[in-house]
């Protein structure tokens, strides 16, 4: 039985998602329904938590909209995103940041992750 599930739930993962991590800045585009038109919304925002595993995994982006923090969970293997675009990487030592929430302007930022390139000299 339990190899039936699993077979399953293979079958709907998604394969071209974008790697993100806890503390990245991502937008999220994901398909919305309005009676029979459909359109491509944009969610920008900080991820501050991933949970759960194969195709019941899940994440949850927050951003702050004219004053108010707003929080979107979406399960990452869904058809309604259409895909995800990773804006900045961001270090943090948590896996859930839920400090976000009672932290206001610029006391509610994540350190920005500094990718270092390196350069080759031609001699």
């Amino acid at each position: 039985m339990n190899t039936i599930i699993e077979s399953i739930e293979k079958a709907q993962l998604k394969t071209n998602i974008t790697p993100f991590k806890i503390g990245d800045t991502i937008r999220v585009y994901a398909r919305i329904v309005e009676g029979v038109k459909e359109r491509v919304q944009m969610f920008e925002g900080v991820v501050m938590k991933r949970q759960n595993g194969g195709s019941r995994e899940s994440f949850t982006v927050r951003r702050v909209s004219y004053g108010v923090g707003v929080e979107k969970t979406w399960p990452l293997h869904s058809p309604r995103i259409d895909r995800i675009e990773v804006v900045r990487r961001g270090v943090v030592r948590r896996a859930k940041l839920f400090y976000l929430r009672k932290r206001i302007g610029k006391a509610s930022k994540v350190k920005e992750e500094i990718i270092k390139k390196t350069v080759k000299v031609k001699n």
